[in-house]
């Protein structure tokens, strides 16, 4: 059982939308799992917006695609998934979302790392090791 602060705090921070489609309680807490490994990974995120949507333009089959907005100190990452299984987008939008997190943290290491070189007109004086 979770402590109910926990959930309340995952709840805050997960907005979940269904378009054409109603989001049962078992979908809920799957969007949940899946993303609450987001939120314990960078604890910079503010919020994540997820949007289920489901196209009603394919006859019998059913299509559906998946988009979340992770709201976090800088710009937006956005990712969007399609597919015919709701519970497999959910894995590969958090899979995706991760890898963009991952690459962000990454580029902001690297600019924080490998700051340019500074070139100055003069010559830099020796010291002198006088021991």
């Amino acid at each position: 059982m979770k402590p109910t602060h926990l959930s309340e705090n995952l709840d805050a921070k997960i907005i979940m939308q269904g378009v054409h489609v109603q989001l049962t309680e078992a979908l809920q807490n799957a969007i949940r799992d899946k993303l609450s490994r987001l939120l314990r990974h960078n604890t910079e995120i503010i919020r994540i917006n997820v949007r289920l949507h489901q196209d009603q333009t394919l006859g019998t089959e059913h299509h559906y695609t998946a988009t979340a907005q992770i709201e976090i100190r800088g710009p937006d990452i956005v990712a969007t998934v399609d597919g015919k299984e709701p519970y497999d987008l959910l894995d590969a939008l958090a899979e995706k979302l991760d890898h963009l997190l991952e690459r962000r943290h990454g580029k902001r290491k690297d600019k924080r790392n490998h700051p340019h070189e500074v070139e100055l007109d003069a010559a830099l004086p020796k010291t002198t090791d006088e021991t």
